[in-house]
C-alpha cells in the first residue's frame, strides 16, 4: 500500500513540478526578512486553497489533510536573509539587500508540490499530515520554538516531524539522511573589556581595552581544544569586533560578538565556562576587567534511526541514490527544536558543489532538480513516517 501510494505521489510531482518551479520563482523574486513573512505565507497558502489554514508562530501558518489521529508534521522555512542578490535571473530578488540565498523558497514549493499531488491523487493517506509554514529560522530566537510552545505538536497530534534542505556539499542529486546529530547545538556570545580610555601617545596612562580583547579572542582556539574532547566537534568563531572613535584615543570598551557550536550538552557547558574564565582571567591581568554574555540558541539536530532507515528504503525503491557516509556539519537548524519533542528527520538534498559558491552565498541557486528532489524526498519521508507512526 505504502509503495503505491509512493509512485501515486511521485506522479503526481512530476505532474504539478511546473507550478511549483513558478511559485518558486515567485518567492524567490519577493524574499521576506524574519518576522516579515507575512506575503510569503500568503502566497504559498492561496496556491493550496483546498487546505484549511490555520495561523501559528505569528507569520506563520500550519493545516492538516488525511484522517484524524496521529500526524506527521512537514516543515517549510519563509524566512530570506539579508544579501544582497547576484545571480542576474529574470526572477532575481526584487527586493535590494534581501535573498532566499539558503533554499527556502525551494523547500516551500517542494512542500507545496506534495500537498498538490496528494490533492490531486486518489489514494487516501495513511495518517494526518501537517504542512507547517514556518517563519525565522535564520533568526534567534528562531520560529520553530514559538511553534513548539504554540502546542501545536500536541493538538495535531504529531508524532514524527519531517524536513529538508539543499545542501551543495552533498553530490548533485543524492540525498543525504544519517541516524544521529547532523547539525550541532549554537549558542551567540558576546564579550565585552572595560578598561580605562585615554591619548594614543600615552598607553601607560590608559588600560586598553581593544589590546586586550584581541589577546582574548587569539587565545580562544587554545582554550577550546583545551577544554573539548578532541573526538567530539566544535566551534568558535568571532563574527564582529567594535571599539574606539578615532584613530588616536585609546577607548573605554571594546567588544566582540561571534558563534558557538557544539554536539553535545557537556561540551557546551565546559566551552561556556572556559571561553568566561579565559575573558575575564586575561582582562584582569591586564588591569581590565571583562563579561561574557551567553544567548543559547537550538539544540543538536539528531536524526531519528527508525525514521532515517525507513526513508532511506523509500528513496532506494525509487532510484534516488542516499550518500554512503552521511552529511555533518557544525551549521545549525532550529528544525532541531522539534526533535525535543517528537523523533525527526532532516534530509539533505544535494545540488552539488560550485566553486566559491555554497549557503548563504549571493549567487547561490538551486536548479528545477532540486525543487523536485525536495518534493520527492518530503514524500517519501512522509511514507516512512507513517509507517513508523502507525507501527
Amino acid at each position: 500500500m505504502t509503495e503505491d501510494l509512493l509512485a501515486h505521489l511521485v506522479a503526481g510531482i512530476d505532474a504539478v513540478l511546473p507550478e511549483a518551479a513558478s511559485l518558486r520563482r515567485a518567492i524567490h523574486a519577493d524574499p521576506h526578512l524574519g518576522g516579515d513573512e507575512s506575503d510569503t505565507r500568503d502566497a504559498v497558502t492561496a496556491a493550496a486553497p483546498w487546505i484549511d489554514w490555520l495561523p501559528v508562530a505569528e507569520t506563520g501558518a500550519f493545516g492538516r489533510l488525511g484522517p484524524a489521529g496521529p500526524a506527521v508534521g512537514l516543515r517549510a522555512e519563509l524566512d530570506a536573509l539579508p544579501i544582497t542578490e547576484a545571480t542576474e535571473v529574470e526572477w532575481a530578488s526584487q527586493r535590494r539587500g534581501i535573498m532566499h540565498a539558503c533554499g527556502h523558497d525551494v523547500h516551500i514549493a517542494g512542500l507545496w508540490a506534495l500537498l498538490a499531488a496528494i490533492q490531486d491523487a486518489d489514494a487516501p493517506l495513511p495518517v494526518g499530515l501537517v504542512p507547517i509554514l514556518q517563519p525565522r529560522e535564520e533568526c534567534n530566537p528562531p520560529g520553530a520554538t514559538d511553534v513548539v510552545a504554540s502546542g501545536l505538536l500536541e493538538d495535531e497530534n504529531i508524532a514524527a516531524m519531517v524536513g529538508v534542505h539543499v545542501q551543495p556539499a552533498v553530490e548533485r542529486g543524492v540525498v543525504s539522511t544519517g541516524a544521529g546529530p547532523v547539525n550541532a547545538a549554537f549558542d551567540t556570545f558576546q564579550i565585552t573589556v572595560t578598561g580605562r580610555g585615554g591619548h594614543g601617545a600615552y598607553p601607560h596612562l590608559a588600560v586598553d581595552p581593544i589590546t586586550t580583547l584581541a589577546t582574548i579572542i587569539a587565545a580562544l582556539p587554545e582554550t577550546q581544544a583545551r577544554v573539548i574532547n578532541p573526538i567530539h566537534s566544535s566551534v568558535v568563531s568571532v563574527g564582529t569586533i567594535r571599539g574606539g572613535t578615532a584613530d588616536n584615543v585609546i577607548a573605554d570598551t571594546a567588544t566582540c560578538t561571534g558563534t558557538m557550536r557544539t554536539f553535545h550538552e557537556a561540551d557546551r557547558a565546559a566551552l561556556q565556562g572556559a571561553m568566561t574564565r579565559l575573558a575575564e582571567g586575561l582582562a584582569f591581568a591586564r588591569g581590565a576587567s571583562a563579561s561574557v554574555a551567553f544567548r543559547r540558541g537550538g539544540p543538536a539536530l539528531v536524526n531519528s534511526e527508525p525514521l532515517v532507515e525507513r526513508t532511506d528504503a523509500a528513496l532506494t525503491g525509487l532510484g534516488i541514490p542516499v550518500a554512503g557516509e552521511p552529511f555533518r556539519s557544525c551549521g545549525s537548524d532550529d528544525f532541531s527544536e522539534y526533535g525535543d519533542s517528537v523523533p525527526s528527520l532532516m534530509s539533505f538534498i544535494g545540488t552539488g558543489p560550485v566553486e566559491g559558491v555554497g549557503l548563504h552565498h549571493a549567487k547561490f541557486l538551486p536548479g528545477r532538480d532540486a525543487l523536485r528532489l525536495c518534493a520527492v524526498t518530503f514524500a517519501a519521508s512522509y511514507v516512512a513516517a507513517a509507517d513508523f507512526v502507525r507501527f
